[in-house]
């Protein structure tokens, strides 16, 4: 039997995500990113299809790097406005009972103690089906906004969530032991004092001393998703991550990222096949294959040439309106993503890209490749691309909210499950054990375990009695 096929959704609570332009199209919905009813739609959608989870993607900045401007983000609403992922998982979770969330927030604009805080919220309130897409933002505008002058290095904001990632595993795994709470109303004891404990962090980057102000939720560690594919990325992922996101335009491309990932966890002392990797592409699907391609023909009439620019612009660091529509695509070392101009230009020697090829495929489901077809042909290029690259599953990008995913789900779901490569019913359990059929909390293996309590490790606390 073929490998196993998983689904994410990847989302963005804003307008225009990957597909700039086709907001404009009268049966998307993006515009009404606002109402909490397109965030529960969406999410009754998704758990029907037996999607993994929603991945929620996010900036604190503008693209401003085409014409060195935030013009054509604005009347395009290429991802402007914005608005904060984590509120609308609440929501989501209410309607649901086993889709998962994963939600992107920056190591680079918010302390680790409130943010731990948020997340183990996040996971009490979804009993257990929280992620964490852990990344250390690419806009200049965004560190601008937050005081700095200019944006921290590619690798330096790598060392700064080192640390972070440090503070937070004290936090989650090591502050409160596993019998603190006790809950006994008789006694009017709560917790056990001596049972939960300060951290006491001093480190390069943060201080923080006390306790983590949460009781542990089911996961206490949200699962770690990661989508970093710098060498520098990789390497961080292969000491945290659980889930890798990539993204990149061929085959050829994402076959390379996932070997480098999966010889880096081989590094770590990692079973290579531990982590999970999701690649981003979308789907144009009907009943036909004449019907998806005239329905692709259809939406490429809304797809913004300048949106796309906006987007590969700001995600690479390079200002793409200096370049003439035939130039060929170079790579320009940045303080962006480094990844995303390498997977145009290294990873396949056999594809040249220029200016106007990439601004037309990015306009119409961002950085990946789209799939278009009957059920049939796109669950023989979902399979093809699972075995001839070794990922696991597919973060897809919509290009219609929300019909391409009703379309997924009405279509491509049914015919890979008659194949028996794509799940019939949900695990029990937490996001971890649904996706990797172990228990709730990390892995003893896992880097975030070693910060556990250890009598010898961490004081405890000690609370002044009255006299």
């Amino acid at each position: 039997m073929s490998k196993q096929i998983r689904f994410n959704a990847f989302e963005m609570n804003c307008i225009a995500h990957q597909s700039p332009g086709l907001w404009r199209h009268p049966l998307d919905r993006s515009t009404e990113y606002k109402d909490l009813a397109y965030w529960t739609d969406l999410a009754q959608i998704l758990e029907r299809g037996k999607f993994d989870g929603v991945f929620i993607a996010d900036v604190l900045g503008i693209y401003d790097v085409y014409h060195q401007s935030a013009e054509h983000a604005l009347t395009g609403a290429v991802q402007v406005p914005v608005n904060d992922p984590l509120q609308i998982v609440p929501a989501m979770a209410a309607v649901t009972k086993h889709l998962g969330f994963g939600v992107t927030t920056s190591i680079s604009f918010e302390h680790p103690y409130p943010f731990a805080r948020r997340m183990s919220t996040l996971d009490h309130l979804t009993k257990g089906r929280a992620g964490w897409n852990i990344v250390t933002s690419y806009l200049e505008s965004g560190s601008k906004n937050l005081g700095l002058k200019t944006q921290v290095s590619h690798d330096n904001r790598y060392d700064i969530a080192d640390e972070y990632l440090e503070v937070l595993y004290k936090l989650w795994e090591g502050s409160w032991e596993k019998d603190a709470v006790l809950r006994d109303k008789e006694k009017g004891i709560f917790a056990d004092h001596t049972k939960v404990h300060p951290i006491n962090h001093e480190g390069q980057y943060f201080s923080v001393p006390g306790i983590h102000i949460c009781e542990p939720s089911p996961q206490r560690t949200p699962v770690l998703y990661q989508a970093g594919a710098s060498s520098r990325g990789q390497k961080f992922a292969s000491q945290n991550a659980e889930c890798v996101f990539i993204s990149a335009p061929t085959k050829i491309a994402v076959k390379k990222l996932v070997a480098g990932i999966r010889h880096n966890l081989v590094k770590e002392g990692k079973d290579p096949n531990s982590v999970l990797i999701y690649t981003m592409l979308a789907i144009v699907v009907d009943e036909t294959d004449e019907k998806a391609r005239a329905k692709f023909q259809e939406y490429q009439q809304y797809g913004s040439y300048d949106g796309g620019l906006t987007l590969a612009s700001g995600w690479s660091g390079v200002d793409f309106s200096q370049f003439r529509a035939t130039d060929q695509v170079e790579y320009i070392q940045t303080n962006a993503i480094q990844s995303m101009l390498q997977s145009y230009v290294e990873a396949d020697s056999d594809k040249i890209w220029t200016i106007e090829e990439i601004a037309h495929w990015t306009s119409i489901g961002g950085n990946g490749p789209v799939i278009i077809g009957s059920p049939t042909t796109v669950a023989d290029r979902l399979q093809e691309w699972v075995e001839e690259t070794g990922i696991d599953g597919f973060n897809l990008a919509y290009i219609l909210a929300h019909k391409s995913f009703e379309d997924m789900v009405e279509f491509v779901v049914p015919e890979l499950q008659r194949r028996g490569v794509y799940q019939t019913e949900y695990a029990a359990g937490t996001l971890r054990e649904k996706l990797f059929g172990q228990g709730p909390l990390l892995p003893e293996n896992h880097r975030g375990a070693s910060f556990r309590y250890h009598s010898k490790q961490i004081k405890p606390l000690v609370v002044a009695e009255r006299a």
